[in-house]
């Protein structure tokens, strides 16, 4: 089956060389003055506004850089065979003969698809087999439009590859007519844009972390580890509260997850004071001791009354409330103990529920668990649970709490409330 780049549609004569080159020139030069500046006015990149800064300058770098790759073969002609990992190895075109059935792909389509290139060719109507169950309907919308309205194609969809990874992919795509205007075959181009859409959500998430999610007081002195831990993606909010007129704002919250003992487990806790009105710098001392305790092998168990002997010694105010779950990677399992207050909720395959007081439960990958201090009341908790399909499609861990945190809103009076979001990774 011949192309129909050749057959129907000649290309067009490309610009010419010296054009192209000047172009290549300028974007290359805009590239550098980005970078200069991204390095010069790299500050804190420890606080919200710091990585936002970090993620948008990143965001700018890439697609300057995929504008020079694609200038610099428009100058050079299709390379026959790309490298691994560069621009033009994420891009791969096919065409379906909806006459004969037959379908081609180019070299390039297959790595994109994680396919062997000995493999023969997905027919339109096995392409779907590819495609992430909830982004099927899409992908059969815009082929239908395609071949019965004739409306190009321009969509995006995820695939999973054979390794089990999943991918972002952008086709575009048209109808190919015969001499009689029917539609004999469709073309498409597709472009694998995980990379891309990771960086625009990392500008889009520390922009929200930045607007909606201020750290809480002690946050400057000990940091939480948003990179996540062994197994888990990681994502936490503060929300302060919203006093009444006449009140001052209140801060005597916590979350935290640290390394818990060796072997790659992980603490993770949230709790509160009594009474609630702390200097910001007491939940700092807590979550050191808590982190201290942890390294050195205390289980959830004992971390309770380890920490109430501490507070006492110290004339530190006492805890009211407080969750500590362990979780062990390799097997996947979620330890968890605490006093009487909020118990972790847990999210899998579109619905949720309330774990025990004393627990230990086996996790899957996907599962989102959400732990919260007693602020939110059972009301807010009910709600939460009713957001399960919701939480459990959600894609990472910050994705869950953006979710959460637009839920609660806030209301005079309300104290403040720490979340914190653990998802479970393949």
């Amino acid at each position: 089956m011949s192309s129909h780049l050749s057959a129907d549609h000649p290309a067009a004569q490309p610009p010419g060389h010296g054009s192209v080159e000047a172009l290549i020139s300028q974007a290359r030069r805009l590239r550098g003055d980005v970078d200069a500046v991204r390095r010069d006015s790299q500050g804190d990149a420890s606080d919200s506004r710091g990585r936002w800064q970090r993620a948008l300058y990143d965001l700018a770098l890439h697609q300057l850089t995929d504008l020079d790759t694609h200038l610099a073969q428009l100058r050079d002609g299709p390379a026959p065979e790309p490298r691994a990992g560069s621009l033009l190895s994420r891009v791969g075109s096919a065409e379906w003969n909806l006459l004969t059935d037959e379908a081609e792909w180019s070299a390039e389509l297959f790595r994109v698809l994680g396919r062997d290139p000995a493999s023969v060719p997905l027919s339109l109507d096995e392409l779907p087999s590819l495609v992430l169950a909830e982004d099927r309907p899409k992908l059969t919308a815009m082929v239908t439009d395609c071949l019965v309205d004739g409306r190009p194609i321009d969509g995006e969809f995820r695939v999973v590859r054979p390794d089990g990874t999943v991918r972002t992919v952008h086709m575009m795509g048209e109808p190919v007519l015969d001499a009689d205007g029917s539609t004999a075959s469709m073309w498409a181009v597709v472009r694998d844009v995980s990379e891309l859409r990771r960086s625009q959500r990392a500008v889009s998430e520390t922009r929200d972390s930045l607007r909606h999610h201020p750290p809480p007081p002690w946050h400057g002195l000990l940091r939480f580890p948003d990179e996540g831990r062994p197994g888990l993606e990681l994502a936490a909010a503060h929300l302060p509260s919203t006093p009444a007129p006449g009140l001052r704002s209140r801060h005597g919250r916590w979350y935290d997850a640290c390394p818990l003992g060796g072997d790659g487990e992980t603490l993770l806790t949230v709790g509160d004071f009594a009474p609630p009105e702390t200097e910001a710098h007491v939940p700092a001392i807590l979550v050191g001791a808590l982190r201290g305790l942890a390294l050195a092998g205390t289980r959830p168990a004992q971390l309770g009354d380890r920490l109430a002997a501490l507070l006492e010694a110290t004339a530190l105010p006492p805890m009211r409330d407080a969750v500590y779950c362990g979780y062990r990677p390799r097997t996947r399992t979620l330890t968890c103990a605490h006093a009487a207050g909020p118990v972790p909720l847990l999210f899998r395959g579109g619905t949720g529920r309330a774990l025990s007081g004393r627990s230990e439960a086996t996790l899957e990958a996907g599962d989102l668990l959400l732990l919260h201090t007693d602020a939110l009341g059972p009301t807010a908790v009910e709600h939460l649970l009713s957001l399960a399909p919701r939480l459990t499609g959600a894609r990472s861990a910050q994705e869950g709490v953006r979710t959460v945190t637009r839920e609660l809103g806030g209301s005079p009076g309300r104290e403040d409330v720490c979340l914190l979001v653990a998802r479970v990774t393949p």
